[in-house]
């Protein structure tokens, strides 16, 4: 069985929501085929939907190494590098108040790479706040609402970090 009729019978198993037997038959591809960007690419995509991330990362930055003029590769290796950034910083969540500064880094650099991303924005509003950076939390969650103008969590945090604003310039006067 050639690679092209391993990717067939790929399909076919993510047709019966078999994604398990659909990485195989994807694996057993690239087995025979090592530099083929697209099986690659289409792996990543199936570890990506089963929630492997750093499997799917591999696979998305190989495709992009073998192929490294084709967008659609390159974009979908850029958003899960943007999803694993997310993900790093929500660890410093969990930290000390010093931590989140590392928290706001890997975020901003998660919406270089894809701005759309409302999580990472959302995110980076939240440690703003956290961090009594009020004005910046205020910008943040108005790029969710850019991009979401019905996200009720931003509606309501930009309430409140307005309020807590202005709250904190009384508190200097």
């Amino acid at each position: 069985m050639n690679g092209e009729q391993k990717i067939k019978k790929a399909y076919e198993s993510i047709l019966n929501s078999d994604f398990e037997q659909a990485i195989m038959w994807f694996e057993e591809a690239i087995e025979q085929e090592p530099n083929n960007a697209i099986y690659h690419y289409k792996l990543s995509i199936t570890f990506a939907r089963s929630n492997k991330l750093n499997k799917a990362l591999e696979h998305a930055e190989k495709a992009s190494l073998l192929d490294g003029n084709n967008e659609e590769y390159l974009f979908h290796y850029e958003n899960l590098k943007a999803k694993e950034l997310i993900k790093n910083a929500e660890a410093y969540f969990d930290q000390e108040d010093d931590q989140l500064h590392l928290a706001i880094i890997l975020l901003k650099e998660a919406t270089i790479l894809d701005p759309l991303s409302v999580e990472a924005w959302l995110l980076m509003g939240i440690a703003y706040a956290q961090l009594e950076e009020y004005s910046q939390a205020i910008q943040t969650l108005k790029e969710v609402l850019i991009l979401d103008p019905n996200h009720e969590i931003a509606k309501e945090l930009l309430k409140q970090y307005k309020m807590m604003f202005k709250i904190y310039l009384q508190s200097y006067k």
